[in-house]
């Protein structure tokens, strides 16, 4: 058997017509006025209303296109890097302390909460003034380019 041979077992029931003579008579069961009683009603669907209430042009902004850094603090360093050692994306990433997001390592801040004694060199990863001046004052290096990982 195959897919143009298949038949339903039952028979086509038919739809009711109405309207034209019979028991149904004059409103044929639709009512007198309105829109439900018009031949050829067609009613909105539904979504159209929601995107109705969307706001239009004028003012309407989407949320912020560039993606915000993930965030370390000086004190989680301290915790999980030993001196001397390199800290970057990817080895944050490696050590558990930072998520991919969309299959990507993100960027990586580094602020300033907690203290810092241990000499580390910092690669790739932004940093705010307060993290710069301990980091710095430990007797660490901060190197801007993102090739060493």
């Amino acid at each position: 058997m195959q897919l143009h041979q298949l038949k339903p077992d039952h028979p086509k029931k038919k739809k009711k017509r109405i309207g034209r003579g019979g028991k149904r008579g004059t409103y044929s069961g639709r009512g007198i006025k309105g829109q439900k009683a018009r031949a050829g009603a067609k009613f909105q669907p539904i979504i159209r209303e929601l995107i109705k209430k969307y706001p239009k042009l004028r003012g309407y902004k989407f949320g912020p296109i560039s993606k915000k850094p993930a965030i370390i603090n000086v004190d989680v360093l301290e915790k999980n890097f030993s001196e001397r050692e390199k800290v970057s994306p990817r080895i944050l990433f490696e050590k558990g302390l930072i998520q991919k997001e969309k299959g990507r390592i993100p960027e990586v801040k580094i602020l300033g909460r907690g203290e810092i004694k241990k000499p580390l060199v910092i690669y790739g990863c932004q940093l705010s003034e307060k993290a710069q001046e301990k980091i710095k004052k430990a007797g660490g290096e901060i190197r801007t380019t993102k090739t060493q990982s």
